[in-house]
């Protein structure tokens, strides 16, 4: 495990073919360690348990559609109803977290119109909350509870 800015927790890990892999327990399923994968496991975790996110309602590596081709965004949370809430972008700890890691989840909100985004490459983390109506981004200086959302 890495020094990041994230509690640290138990994974369960395996080898495979050279690689090492992890347990996504959002996924249900094994895959490869890579530091951008360690980055969206720790803050999944981090979500659900230093900050009240319900597990089943947290989904990693989620399929979306933006001008007819697929993406994937890191992490997508929903309410309880089933709409999306919240849209997290995770990025390697060694990648500068820049404007262009902004545009990018503003581009895959498109799809989904949550009201909070997410940034984090371990060591930053970033939230923003979304108000439609007047068009204006709020920087906000912490990680908000689930029941904050």
């Amino acid at each position: 495990m890495r020094k990041l800015n994230l509690p640290a927790y138990d994974f369960r890990y395996r080898e495979e073919g050279g690689n090492r892999l992890v347990l996504d327990i959002y996924r249900k399923r094994f895959v490869k360690l890579t530091p951008e994968e360690e980055v969206r496991q720790r803050f999944a975790r981090y979500l659900v348990e230093e900050k009240g996110y319900p597990a089943s309602l947290v989904m990693t590596e989620y399929s979306l559609k933006l001008n007819k081709m697929t993406r994937r965004c890191d992490i997508l949370v929903h309410k309880p109803a089933g709409h999306p809430a919240v849209l997290v972008e995770c990025k390697a700890p060694e990648v500068t977290i820049s404007q262009a890691t902004f545009d990018q989840v503003a581009r895959y909100n498109l799809a989904f119109r949550v009201e909070y985004l997410m940034v984090t490459n371990g060591l930053k983390h970033y939230c923003c909350k979304i108000d439609f109506e007047t068009e204006k981004v709020i920087f906000l200086s912490d990680i908000p509870s689930y029941g904050e959302i």
